[in-house]
């Protein structure tokens, strides 16, 4: 009986396991579920506690939020606070009550501080008190808070504030013409640049961006939600335009005045990687000539505003590209380490603030993704890298004085960490394509000493198809590495369509080993559900593979690209499985440049194409990054010739179709309807839809329409 029992359990196992990952994806799934239900879990705001062996992260339970302390060597979870208890101080406070748990960051290891719309509020754990430290001015953006976590600064419209208690507000800036902005990003967020507000490390003072955008040409962005319909015009300075002028001022709360630094001219310039020395005496600033291929940092009294020395300078033939702050060691106020591309690789440097180089600290043909912190005695550093395999992220302790390099995480794919005060522990939230999402801590020597979380497989009722990733050649023997997802009930016998899913831009990197997360990998295995390979190559151009990989296609964007990319269609055709009449590509900005590239330069190679926000004319693309990748129509027309796809419309005899969002201030809509127009000047048979309203992507209830037509026009022509 038993025995029988036993039978038909495994029996019903079976059968439901099997109807377990029968289920299929629809387009509902892919656009509402893939960043919730169908997403691995996450633990929300998982962070240290200052100075302990502590950490924290909200949890829910009973649709209860509720944020949880643990230590690094014990198991048990201890409550620090629930929202509805949080809740009750803060309408006790007379604010409105909170819908989620707020974001917080830690003033000690037992006060936290969060913003409740306008006020900054306290809450000391170990007393139970709870308190309103600031309020700024209703409509504030950009907030920053002080380091001493009381003073804020922020922006309202184009000026600058700044806020040093409920009852003290001072205005910074006052300017009436909207062309002059301060306290926000300038350079259109190149460089690295995130905010336009730097409080010194004391809190005494506020390095501030102010941009003068007067001279620049105004765009047109047209709303049709008005009758009649209105234009809303943004700043948008194309190549070879005139572009904005940039300065830094320097704010003091002592005496409440303004100190410009002196950065000089040409007006026309880059500044970035601001950065205060830890005593507050000094501004560091990286000067980029608006070429970008010359770069001096600069040492500037912050007093007087004066530059002190210009500590040294990089050039390159092709471009430079400052993107981080000066890391200065602990307890230092005259060493300090910086990112640098000059061997062809991303790495670190350590300097002293006369400029002298005291060594290259990480050396290699690999990059340096990201610098995660210090030992406690600052005689180690902790990093990301790409040492073992481009397509992973793996977490390394550096010693600055010998350069040894010790690698900590283990298993393949992507890591990303952050340690604790001491240095001794760091949380490692890990992906790969097998693993959905691990929290583990482990210590300074690499062991794991705690597994935090381990995420269920969100997809295991679904049927889907593992990515694979492998390395074909380009023209000149360099790896070019690819993923490959096969249609699900693969039959080796039958012949299938292929879509190509493209970027192949700067600062992208579609091939790393990650579970597949997001909008675009669900629907690739819903293509795939469908009966479509899916096939992405990371051409020379792309990034993460050094520099010389990174600028191979300079002034002559679209053009390497495209051939690395037919080296891929080369590889696709040798596959018995794909049918080479059925080849389709898809990609989005750069992606859909090199969508509308593939079907014009290509001599038919692709049968159908669906380009999303493509750039059409480099010459109709903003300054900053254009000429760092094409220089200028002027000095370099035969480039813009080449790269502008307005001259290959008469090669257009596949289907495309593109898509473009009208109200988009990043591959503004002028784009595409010049494409538009000379197809139908031409008379080829173009297909095109405009988002209304929608920028550089369409979101919202709209996305659910453009995937369903993104994959219908497959469906239907490939």
């Amino acid at each position: 009986m038993k025995l029988k029992n036993l039978f038909i359990a495994a029996l019903l196992f079976i059968i439901q396991t099997s109807y377990a990952q029968d289920k299929l994806f629809t387009i509902e799934d892919v656009v509402f579920n893939s960043y919730s239900t169908l997403a691995p879990e996450r633990l929300n705001q998982i962070g240290w506690i200052p100075d302990s062996d502590n950490y924290c992260f909200v949890e829910s339970e009973n649709d209860e939020s509720i944020l949880v302390m643990s230590s690094a060597d014990e198991n048990d979870n201890t409550e620090i606070i629930s929202l509805s208890k949080l809740n009750e101080y803060v309408t006790k406070a007379g604010l409105n009550e909170l819908k989620n748990f707020p974001r917080f960051s830690w003033n000690s290891q037992s006060v936290i501080n969060f913003w409740v719309e306008y006020n900054l509020c306290v809450f000391d754990i170990e007393n139970e008190n709870f308190s309103i430290m600031n309020t700024v001015k209703d409509q504030s953006q950009n907030k920053e808070i002080a380091p001493n976590n009381i003073y804020a600064a922020y922006t309202i419209d184009n000026n600058l504030y700044a806020s040093l208690s409920g009852d003290e507000s001072r205005i910074i800036t006052d300017i009436e013409d909207k062309g002059i902005v301060s306290g926000q990003a300038v350079h259109r967020n190149e460089f690295g640049i995130n905010g336009g507000i730097f409080w010194s490390p004391k809190s005494n003072h506020i390095a501030f961006y102010q941009m003068d955008e007067t001279m620049v040409t105004d765009y047109p962005i047209v709303n049709i939600d008005p009758t009649p319909a209105a234009v809303e015009s943004i700043k948008y300075p194309m190549a070879g335009q005139k572009s904005h002028h940039v300065k830094v001022g320097v704010y003091s709360l002592n005496d409440e005045s303004t100190t410009w630094l002196n950065t000089g001219e040409p007006l026309e310039q880059y500044l970035t990687c601001v950065t205060w020395s830890p005593d507050e005496k000094y501004i560091f600033i990286a000067h980029l000539n608006r070429d970008q291929n010359h770069m001096r940092l600069v040492k500037y009294d912050a007093g007087s505003g004066e530059p002190v020395k210009t500590l040294f300078e990089e050039k390159d033939d092709e471009y430079v590209e400052p993107e981080h702050q000066l890391i200065f060691l602990p307890g230092s106020n005259d060493k300090f380490l910086w990112f640098s591309e000059r061997d062809g690789w991303n790495h670190l440097y350590l300097y002293d603030v006369e400029g002298n180089l005291i060594k290259q600290v990480t050396s290699g043909e690999y990059v340096v993704t990201s610098f995660i912190g210090f030992d406690k005695d600052g005689n180690n550093i902790f990093i990301t890298a790409t040492k073992e395999s481009p397509t992973e992220r793996h977490f390394y302790k550096v010693s600055l004085d010998k350069g040894e390099v010790t690698k900590l995480s283990t298993g393949t794919g992507i890591h990303n960490v952050s340690a604790n005060t001491f240095g001794n522990y760091f949380i490692d939230s890990y992906t790969s394509r097998e693993v959905p999402r691990n929290y583990q801590i482990f210590n300074e020597d690499g062991e794991v000493v705690k597994t935090i979380f381990e995420a269920k497989n969100p997809l295991t009722e679904y049927k889907t198809s593992p990515k694979d990733i492998f390395t074909i050649k380009a023209d000149d023997e360099t790896d070019l590495y690819c993923s490959l997802i096969l249609p699900v009930d693969f039959d080796s016998t039958k012949k299938y369509p292929v879509v190509v899913y493209v970027y192949g831009g700067p600062h992208a990197q579609l091939v790393t080993d990650y579970f597949p997360i997001g909008r675009y990998e669900l629907w690739f295995q819903y293509m795939a559900q469908n009966g479509y390979v899916i096939f992405t190559l990371d051409n020379r151009g792309s990034d993460n593979r050094g520099l010389d990989f990174e600028q191979a296609p300079f002034r002559n964007l679209g053009t390497i690209e495209v051939a690395d990319q037919m080296k891929g269609v080369e590889y696709l055709k040798t596959q018995n499985f794909v049918d080479p009449g059925r080849i389709g590509v898809f990609g989005w900005s750069y992606g859909g440049f090199m969508t509308t590239s593939l079907m014009l330069r290509t001599d038919g190679a692709f049968k159908v194409g669906v380009g999303g926000g493509a750039v059409i004319d480099w010459k109709y693309y903003e300054v900053m990054y254009t000429e760092r990748y094409m220089d200028t129509p002027e000095t370099n027309p035969e480039g813009f010739e080449k790269a502008s796809l307005l001259n290959y419309v008469e090669n257009l005899n596949g289907k495309l179709l593109l898509v473009h969002g009208t109200s988009d201030p990043v591959v503004v809509w002028q784009h595409s309807l010049q494409f538009a127009k000379k197809a139908a000047s031409l008379n080829k048979p173009l297909d095109y839809y405009p988002y209304v309203g929608h920028q550089h992507g369409v979101g919202g209830k709209d996305a659910l329409h453009l995937y369903t037509k993104l994959s219908n026009y497959f469906f239907d022509n490939l």
